[in-house]
């Protein structure tokens, strides 16, 4: 039997350990190349620059990570402002993962 359209986006939000999440987004510094921002339409309210020719996502090139585009409260609901347009450090870190452990274990989180 097909659910409702509507009840698909609820379905796989609990799918998604990221979105009980988001240690990985409080815990590392996201840089990248400038050119990336305006190819993928990052707000520039978001992003900065880091070097001439490296950007980085604002709140994260401090001692205590938080970025800029994580909505939510870090080990209970979060998502990303961004998601369809975030930046490439962002989209190659996996549940699971070793950058995934080390946030999660930071924050207090047990592993995936």
């Amino acid at each position: 039997m097909l659910r409702p359209l509507g009840r698909l986006p609820h379905l796989i939000s609990h799918a998604n350990p990221c979105t009980s999440c988001g240690a990985c987004c409080a815990s590392f510094r996201v840089s990248f190349y400038w050119a990336e921002a305006p190819e993928r339409g990052l707000p520039e309210e978001l992003y900065g620059p880091l070097s001439p020719v490296i950007a980085h996502m604002l709140g994260t090139n401090c001692k205590s990570p938080h970025c800029a585009a994580l909505v939510g409260d870090v080990g209970r609901q979060t998502r990303c402002a961004v998601y369809d347009r975030r930046p490439s450090p962002c989209r190659e870190v996996e549940p699971g993962d070793d950058k995934c452990l080390r946030a999660r274990a930071a924050h207090g989180l047990a592993g995936l």
